[in-house]
């Protein structure tokens, strides 16, 4: 049995119950931190506070290489565990489908994840979000500035009054001059706003700081008026609103401290 449970957005104490039980019960428990992590426990805290042992896989080990995942699974209960949900990443279907191939028993135990903490934490309606995207940064796609793709996404989305979740880069084990075992770095949302505002300066922007933390922060301003603050440790989101309904433009202003003007 193979069982993949999303550990949440925060700590260790961010995990559903039935997903804690789940890990508990396993006879071997593998990760991975490379898509997403939490920045509330480690390692050594998630062992602590579950009583298990991790063995932690980077993306090679998952992707590539998963054979140890597998083989274990053949035999005994599994627990794979990612921050969020563990399903929101293709990486993980992969692995899910390997497994299916292999006629090993999988199911799937949710976590909360970002997408709908963005929603909740700014009051922005889930039904009215088109298309995700993930803004990288410029050393990793090889260019200055946006990929052209991100901006047509984001376009496309405000022609249609539809609201923009923007994922920011997290690079783990590799930096801009290639594979770094030691290497993290997460992107700032006060940076992201920044490469965003050189075509929509004027535009608002709604940033979500530490989303599933005991003081999450959420800020709405112009692009070029949040690249000019700093909202705190990672992990961090930033929003790019549709038309607004009159409820959602209250909540920007009220929750998020959203210019007036936003109301007219």
């Amino acid at each position: 049995m193979l069982t993949f449970i999303g550990l949440g957005l925060y700590d260790e104490d961010s995990i559903t119950v039935e997903g804690r039980e789940a890990l508990r019960d396993a006879d071997r428990v593998f990760a991975e931190f490379y898509t997403s992590r939490l920045v509330g426990a480690d390692v050594a805290d998630l062992e602590t506070a579950h009583g298990v042992d991790i063995e932690v896989r980077d993306r090679e080990g998952v992707e590539r290489d998963p054979e140890a995942i597998l083989s274990a699974a053949e035999t005994d209960d599994v627990a794979f565990l990612t921050a969020g949900d563990t399903m929101i990443s293709t990486t993980h279907t992969d692995l899910r489908m390997r497994a299916e191939d292999r006629r090993i028993d999988t199911r799937v135990l949710h976590g909360v994840t970002a997408q709908s903490a963005a929603s909740s934490l700014t009051g922005l309606q889930n039904y009215r979000f088109g298309k995700a995207v993930t803004l990288p940064f410029p050393y990793a796609h090889g260019g200055d500035g946006v990929p052209e793709s991100v901006i047509e996404a984001i376009e496309a989305n405000r022609e249609r009054g539809l609201h923009t979740l923007v994922y920011l880069d997290i690079k783990v084990g590799t930096g801009p001059t290639g594979p770094d075992p030691d290497h993290e770095e997460y992107m700032t949302a006060d940076y992201a706003a920044e490469l965003l505002a050189e075509g929509w300066a004027d535009t608002v922007g709604v940033v979500v700081a530490r989303a599933g933390s005991p003081e999450p922060v959420v800020a709405a301003d112009s692009l070029s008026g949040l690249a000019d603050r700093e909202f705190g440790d990672p992990l961090h989101m930033l929003l790019i609103p549709g038309d607004l309904h009159h409820v959602e433009a209250e909540a920007l202003v009220g929750l998020a401290g959203a210019p007036e003007s936003i109301l007219e």
